[in-house]
């Protein structure tokens, strides 16, 4: 039988196959069969470049499964950041509310306060054109203390609210009481 392979001592293992001379490399495959000693075998051009692409196609670019997984921590995160948001703007318009509404508010008290206690009586309105949208209620009542009955009649409960948005969404209260010295 002759022999396939001849190698030196510092060369790479060459095989004989069918008058083709192939030069062994360490990255080809090594086959083994029972009985016999390992055989590398000639890895065919294109093998390599197929090799090579499929490599390259593993190292680049990212897999089906690892796009969704970042979508949905993306989708995750912008829900937090945009109902933070929301959020933020109905806090800064309740609070601009609640400013403008307490002055509002003081300066409607301020308003009956200079009235003749004659002419005090339930009433509603709007703020005009400065500040379109809020509304005013003011309701008078008469006090009713048990205890101190008989200076209760010399005072008047004065309810007012301010209310602003669609629907009066918000709404601000105040009560105070006025003292009206009865005329004798």
């Amino acid at each position: 039988m002759k022999d396939n392979f001849s190698a030196t001592k510092n060369e790479a293992p060459r095989i004989k196959l069918r008058g083709i001379k192939a030069e062994l490399r360490r990255s080809q495959p090594v086959f083994a069969l029972a009985g016999f000693d390992a055989v590398r075998l000639p890895i065919h051009p294109c093998n390599k470049l197929q090799g090579m692409l499929a490599k390259a196609n593993k190292s680049h670019g990212f897999t089906l499964l690892e796009v969704m997984v970042a979508m949905a921590i993306i989708a995750i995160a912008l829900t937090a950041v945009l109902g933070s948001q929301s959020q933020g703007v109905s806090l800064a318009s309740e609070a601009k509310f609640n400013t403008t509404a307490a002055l509002l508010a003081q300066s409607k008290m301020a308003e009956i306060r200079l009235k003749n206690p004659d002419e005090l009586i339930s009433d509603s309105g709007d703020f005009g054109e400065d500040f379109p949208g809020y509304l005013w209620q003011v309701t008078l009542s008469s006090v009713n203390l048990d205890k101190i009955e008989d200076i209760t009649d010399d005072f008047a409960q004065i309810d007012l609210e301010i209310s602003w948005g669609e629907d009066e969404l918000y709404k601000y209260r105040l009560r105070e009481l006025l003292f009206v010295p009865k005329s004798d």
